[in-house]
């Protein structure tokens, strides 16, 4: 059986960034080359980065995109390396297509080229387009209505991209019909707690209908709330893994492939879903019997809780750098939530590059003081204590707040303090809230909201207190201090604006408040099957109505890493004026 060389390039880009993008394309090809790689593949629109979102929409960024095309299949030639072909994603725009009523004008594509030889030898956009959770691609692009194939060394090879796996139909089951040896999927799909799971039985379902060997090769990195965690998969036919990258880790996954044979003749015509083969011959001769063949890896998986903090700090660290900041700032209450927001900033920019401000006010109480001092010298983090007591009573004195009024007073006063030092100093704020806080509205805007990034947005309060514990243990299965301070994860959480303040005053025990949110928030189930499920009517109906009451708070939070199906943000979309309301029956 014919033999290829396959490397797949599991690596970061950067939202239109087009020539640093094209320079790791070159980098990565380069590596692959000099490993003896026969077939090189770059992720889903590498060229442009992704989601590039309404720069879809300008002409002026898909032109762009075409030029760094072409100039990048002429570069390849030039350094000696076009004669690889090389598969690699961008933004196109479909010349021939018929605008019609509901599609974006322009008729850009979600697309990707063959480069071979100094030239594009061949263009196809993505068939099957997602329109669901964080995916508009509906308002973006038009599909694909070709099956791309290319033959190289007497091995004829279908291509897709990303969502042509994740439905049924189009592209795997022409991959059949044509005949194909390999199906080659790039893909930039963002990471989910327990995608990982998913995805691999995704791939052996598609390799077997498909009927030959599937590689899915996935982006690494960040963009925005979006975190990659590549996970690139080989599966043969049969369903067996040939080859797993590892997870949020850049580099090259490189293996040999016995592969069949491809028919004489060229594969032709409308294949299934209406596809028409576009078919290119590279290469029509099978390469000898290779002597040291390359096998495939599979790399260990990280546990669930490792797994979910890997992704915080990818996200935290991708966000800080591609908007060109060096240094996070985080205000230490001595709480669980500061704590781990400073834990996840010093694994993902380093401790010298964050700073952290204690800002008492008279409600403060000593151990928390202590608490926010002590991880502080367990970190290494630049720390430094601002009372707040003299602002605080200028405001008193001037305005006469009380009750909440002047419980939010306090939060707010650190939040200009902390706005203040980001413009001196030219730190990022780090805004630390919680997602069962802002489900329920438990934050102040203006003040513990402020900041450019959450990086525990999406996570409850009871998954803080996991992902606390298992920071701590992991540092010390390492040998290292642990980050963060015991007492802040064994002591009542407390916003500490009134004396002897719990949360628990306010909010239903975490435990049950984060079952109800994740089947409201994550599942969309309403009142009555919440109940259904053993919960209180009346304590479903309270957290339900303070959900819905905060939604305006919610759209005025910073971005934040996304780790669960349903994010606040671009997945989960309500209006803010809103007159229907969730409640039990009874």
């Amino acid at each position: 059986m014919p033999h290829l060389r396959l490397a797949l390039n599991q690596t970061d880009a950067t939202v239109g960034d087009l020539a640093r993008n094209a320079e790791a394309v070159v980098r990565w090809t380069r590596h692959a080359v000099e490993q003896g790689a026969h077939l090189v593949a770059f992720p889903e629109m590498m060229l442009t980065g992704y989601p590039v979102e309404d720069l879809a929409l300008r002409a002026s960024f898909v032109d762009a995109s075409r030029s760094a095309l072409t100039a990048l299949a002429a570069r390849l030639a030039e350094e000696d390396l076009g004669g690889v072909p090389v598969v690699v994603g961008y933004l196109d725009r479909a010349e021939r297509h018929s605008p019609r009523y509901g599609q974006p004008a322009g008729a850009p594509q979600n697309a990707a080229a063959v480069l071979h030889g100094g030239e594009v030898v061949l263009t196809f956009a993505k068939h099957h387009l997602p329109n669901y959770g964080v995916f508009d691609e509906f308002r973006y692009f038009v599909p694909g209505d070709t099956l791309p194939v290319v033959r190289l060394h007497g091995v004829d090879v279908a291509l897709a991209i990303c969502e042509d796996l994740w439905q049924d139909g189009g592209r795997v089951p022409a991959a059949r019909s044509a005949g194909a040896g390999l199906l080659l999927s790039i893909n930039a799909s963002p990471y989910e707690r327990d995608k990982d799971d998913t995805r691999l039985d995704l791939v052996r379902k598609r390799a077997q209908e498909a009927g030959c060997t599937t590689a899915y090769l996935a982006m690494i990195g960040g963009q925005d709330e979006l975190v990659f965690d590549g996970d690139s998969i080989v599966v043969g036919a049969d369903g067996q893994v040939l080859a797993r990258a590892p997870q949020f880790a850049e580099g090259c996954v490189l293996l040999d492939l016995q592969l069949p044979e491809a028919a004489a003749q060229p594969p032709s015509g409308t294949v299934d879903d209406g596809l028409r083969i576009d078919h290119r011959v590279l290469s029509s001769e099978p390469l000898p019997a290779c002597e040291e063949r390359v096998a495939g890896a599979e790399a260990q998986r990280l546990g669930d809780d490792e797994e979910v903090y890997t992704a915080l700090v990818v996200g935290l660290r991708a966000y800080v750098a591609k908007n060109g900041f060096r240094s996070v700032l985080i205000g230490l209450s001595g709480g669980i939530d500061s704590a781990l927001t400073a834990a996840l900033a010093c694994d993902a920019v380093g401790p010298e590059n964050v700073y952290g401000v204690s800002m008492p006010s008279r409600y403060s109480s000593q151990h928390s003081r202590d608490d926010a001092a002590e991880l502080a010298r367990r970190t290494g983090l630049n720390f430094r204590t601002v009372p707040i007591e003299p602002m605080f009573d200028a405001y008193l004195g001037a305005l006469g707040l009380t009750g909440l009024a002047e419980e939010n007073l306090q939060a707010r006063l650190r939040g200009t303090l902390l706005m203040g030092l980001s413009n001196e100093e030219g730190h990022i704020v780090l805004a630390p809230g919680n997602k069962s806080e802002l489900a329920c509205g438990y934050s102040t805007l203006y003040g513990d909201s402020v900041g450019a990034y959450g990086p525990i947005k999406d996570l409850y309060k009871t998954t803080v207190f996991r992902l606390a514990r298992w920071r701590n243990a992991a540092a010390t299965e390492r040998g290292r201090t642990p980050p963060i301070p015991e007492n802040s994860i064994t002591k009542p959480p407390s916003a500490e604006l009134r004396p002897g303040q719990l949360d628990a005053d306010s909010l239903p025990d975490y435990d049950t408040l984060d079952a109800v949110l994740e089947l409201y928030v994550d599942r969309d189930l309403g009142a009555q099957e919440i109940v259904r499920r053993g919960y209180d009517a009346q304590l479903v109906a309270r957290v339900l109505r303070m959900t819905d009451a905060a939604e305006y708070k919610r759209r005025q939070y910073p971005p934040g890493t996304k780790i669960s199906p349903k994010g606040f943000g671009k997945d989960r979309r309500l209006p803010i004026t809103n007159a229907w309301r969730e409640a039990p029956q009874g």
